[in-house]
């Protein structure tokens, strides 16, 4: 679900964007200076999202917490992803057609992040390692 934001931001950039001092991120406007909108685009949003996939892999195949302790670990995960990932790609995606306040806009793809996350796609309980329970 994290990847729809990401790639809302990136289709629309590439959709909106003409020229690479258009982009607000300037690590991603260097991207796109030294090898042309379409292909340093890609490349940048390929490296820079490489740990988040690669921390979503790890954490749902390697780390087993208990069962308290992943509720919370779970929990402060959701919200940081709404906020760090989520609103910042929704924010960066809807500046381009939407001249709302930044920080709405980010606002707003936290909370709709955190909407589909607890109501689609939690509401059935999270997996638990069978050895940690019967401790």
């Amino acid at each position: 679900m994290v990847f729809t934001f990401i790639l809302f931001d990136y289709f629309s950039t590439l959709a909106f964007c003409r020229a690479p001092w258009e982009e607000a991120n300037v690590y991603a406007r260097l991207f796109m200076e030294s090898f042309g909108i379409h292909a340093g685009l890609t490349i940048f949003v390929l490296v820079a999202n490489t740990p988040i996939y690669m921390l979503l892999a790890f954490d749902s195949h390697i780390v087993r917490l208990p069962p308290r302790v992943a509720v919370v670990a779970e929990a402060f995960t959701d919200f940081a992803f709404a906020w760090f990932i989520a609103g910042l790609h929704f924010n960066g995606g809807t500046s381009w057609f939407w001249s709302a306040p930044s920080f709405l806009r980010q606002c707003l793809g936290a909370a709709l992040y955190l909407f589909f996350a607890f109501v689609f796609v939690k509401p059935h309980k999270p997996f638990y390692d069978k050895h940690s329970l019967s401790a």
